[in-house]
């Protein structure tokens, strides 16, 4: 099985950002996140074992491979959202393993003795750099990763398999580096040399679940968003004119917006009920709750 005809499976389930990055630990990679740790540039949801970080082997003993893929969202701009664009459809937990599982079923069926395992956001490499080794796209100022196609709206999933497809390389591109995402950063998160300090990154804070500090309060109520942020992707020239995701359970049944009485009268059961397919119910209702009472608070000063 060579990779391009992996490639041309997934471009018929609609993904056309595909690599293949290698399972050589990266040295760069291990002094970056060692640099954040000193730092203190972490928020304490990263694997804990700086060894499983780098290498995949610790993950999955017979590694040969991990395939990448990357999963558009971006539907287009929605007037008075107050969710951020990656919660518009359904969780991409869902949507991208979904993916994932149909294209380890494929090569199952083609390549005898397939190994794998599969990770969406809950893998212990870090998956910016997977999809820069794998060719996917190139890092942007505000450490995200921007794809040609479909700009920096894509989620990552991949898989740590034990068939040696042959890597790809990463694209000789960085971004302009126009400086746009760390002028409008609300929480000055980023510090403008493709490093950022997460703890007062705004996303970060809609989905914190410890009390809030006056100053966090501040970061968290500068915008209109609930859960998550976009903030320095909108302004990124690189997502100017990018294509729309043609992944249909990103774009149907979609919700942009919850509102205060909604959220206050319903029970965490019914919350559950209601959005426990949608990306921002994982922290629950309260942390929701919480967030809109502060935006409803500053407001009605």
């Amino acid at each position: 099985m060579n990779k391009n005809k992996l490639k041309e499976f997934c471009a018929s389930l609609g993904l056309k950002c595909v690599g293949i990055a290698s399972v050589e630990v990266d040295k760069n990679l291990e002094r970056v996140v060692k640099r954040r740790l000193s730092n203190g540039h972490v928020t304490g949801m990263e694997e804990k074992m700086i060894e499983k970080r780098m290498n995949p082997k610790y993950t999955m003993e017979n590694a040969e491979s991990i395939i990448v893929c990357a999963f558009p969202y971006y539907i287009g701009e929605k007037e008075n959202s107050n969710l951020s664009k990656y919660c518009y459809g359904k969780d991409y937990h869902i949507v991208a393993k979904n993916s994932l599982q149909k294209i380890c079923d494929f090569l199952e069926s083609n390549i005898k003795g397939f190994e794998y395992k599969i990770f969406v956001d809950n893998g212990p490499l870090v998956d910016r750099n997977l999809a820069y080794k794998a060719g996917i796209g190139y890092f942007g100022i505000n450490n995200n990763i921007i794809t040609d196609e479909y700009g920096s709206y894509v989620f990552i999933g991949y898989i740590i398999n034990n068939y040696a497809f042959y890597p790809d390389e990463p694209l000789l591109k960085t971004c302009i580096k126009c400086g746009k995402c760390v002028e409008y950063c609300p929480g000055n998160a980023l510090l403008g040399n493709f490093e950022m300090n997460p703890k007062r990154c705004l996303s970060y804070l809609t989905q914190k679940k410890e009390e809030l500090s006056d100053e966090e309060i501040k970061i968290l109520t500068s915008s209109n968003s609930i859960f998550g942020c976009d903030i320095c992707q909108d302004v990124c020239p690189h997502n100017k004119n990018i294509s729309k995701t043609d992944i249909a359970d990103f774009m149907d049944d979609i919700i942009y917006r919850l509102d205060y009485e909604e959220i206050n009268d319903i029970s965490n059961k019914e919350f559950k009920r209601r959005y426990g397919d949608r990306a921002f119910s994982w922290r629950g209702k309260n942390i929701i709750k919480r967030n809109l009472e502060l935006l409803k608070e500053k407001s009605d000063d």
